[in-house]
């Protein structure tokens, strides 16, 4: 049973006060550094965190008028250095310190806890919530600055004062225009639209039969055959693109030779089938962990209703464990959409994808373009994510692991 938070008010200045005025230290000593003074911004980041502290314990509002409050001091305060970046880093740092000394001061540290855990069990619970917290900052935080500067108004890698003082000469769309615009990049985004797709459909063929072909009991050797079949993802992508450069090479010359097919066409054809190799081993992930939950009482008694295999499978098995082949498929998707080693190794000039492009635009020239389309595929991924996780909500309430 979780506290609730309504009775229970730390004591002020012992414990809220001194760890707020903390926080606000640290901010003003990141913005004092900026100005050349950081332990006068720490000093006077201390003072100011104390006295809205003081506000937020002893005046009779409520968590909204708090936040808006602190936030518009703060906010009016960075007004002071004249510059449109000084008003929103007060903004940001009033949001977050007016939320964090409203959760110490209203006892909301405690909203998730149980009642008898002790102080030391408390902030364990806290500490653990903040690392996880700061592990996805880490992990999201690089894309930030990659998508703030695709809007430079510059052709060059680097923030502006226009950019950083956010006036509205240092943003421009112009690299989005370009890339959207011009043969260099709408040739390789054409080849990755063409080569994805058709490598997801065959990798969700494959890895779809392959995970329910090893789920039935009775097939000797499962385990060793479910470690060849998922090892493209365990083994380095370098010594799969040389494997594959050495396997497909041969097998293409023999297709033009033998079958009298362009050599554009037998490019792609490789390029789709090791790309296709890369997105099985998800596939057969996602769908054998759909599988876990499925009730094959459901296929006999189809069985014995006189359905055969074939209808079986799509009347009765696909429907269910079709979230997990659908999340399986974005998986594939993705890692065809954004792979470029094996792109380098397995096709040639004219297969040249979207990540390709990026990684030769990467070594010859540096333009902000390349930026622009980084940002237009963390924007797919994110979609493409937000998906997978919509899906596997919907197969967990199918299967009855959650509630409707």
């Amino acid at each position: 049973m979780a506290s609730t938070t309504a009775e229970f008010r730390p004591p002020f200045a012992t414990f809220t006060a001194p760890l707020s005025a903390l926080l606000a230290a640290m901010f003003g000593f990141v913005v004092g550094n900026a100005y050349g003074e950081p332990w006068i911004g720490f000093l006077i980041g201390g003072i100011l965190g104390a006295i809205i502290a003081f506000a937020i314990d002893k005046l009779p509002f409520g968590r909204t008028q708090s936040r808006l409050g602190t936030i518009v001091i703060l906010g009016l305060a960075g007004l002071t250095t004249g510059s449109a970046g000084g008003v929103v880093s007060g903004v940001l740092i009033g949001a977050v310190l007016s939320w964090f000394i409203y959760w110490l001061d209203r006892g909301e540290y405690r909203k998730n806890v149980p009642v008898y855990y002790t102080a030391g069990q408390t902030l364990w619970h806290n500490a653990f919530m903040l690392i996880c917290g700061l592990i996805f900052f880490f992990l999201i935080a690089p894309l930030m600055p990659v998508m703030w500067l695709s809007f430079n108004a510059q052709d060059f890698f680097t923030f502006t004062p226009e950019m950083l003082n956010f006036e509205a000469a240092g943003y421009s769309l112009k690299h989005y225009r370009n890339f959207l615009t011009t043969e260099e990049w709408m040739i390789p985004l054409k080849n990755s639209l063409i080569i994805a797709p058709i490598a997801t459909v065959i990798s969700v063929s494959l890895g779809t039969l392959a995970a329910i072909g090893l789920s039935q009991s009775h097939v000797p050797a499962r385990r060793a055959i479910m470690a060849i079949l998922i090892s493209p993802m365990i083994v380095p992508l370098i010594i799969s693109a040389t494997g594959m450069f050495f396997f497909y090479a041969p097998l293409g010359n023999w297709i033009e030779l033998n079958l009298g097919l362009s050599q554009t066409f037998v490019g792609y054809v490789k390029v789709i089938l090791a790309h296709a190799v890369l997105g099985v081993p998800f596939v057969i992930i996602t769908v054998t962990a759909t599988l876990v939950g499925f009730d094959n009482s459901l296929t006999r008694a189809a069985a014995n209703m006189g359905a055969n295999p074939v209808t079986t499978f799509f009347r009765v098995q696909m429907p269910l464990i079709l979230p997990g082949v659908i999340s399986g498929g974005l998986f594939a998707f993705i890692t065809s959409f954004d792979e470029v080693v094996v792109v380098l190794f397995v096709g040639s000039a004219r297969q040249q994808t979207l990540p390709w492009q990026m990684f030769t635009g990467l070594r010859e020239q540096i333009s902000p373009t390349i930026l622009a389309a980084a940002t237009i595929l963390v924007v797919i991924s994110i979609m493409l994510l937000t998906t997978v996780e919509l899906l596997r909500r919907r197969s967990e309430r199918l299967r009855g692991l959650s509630p409707g």
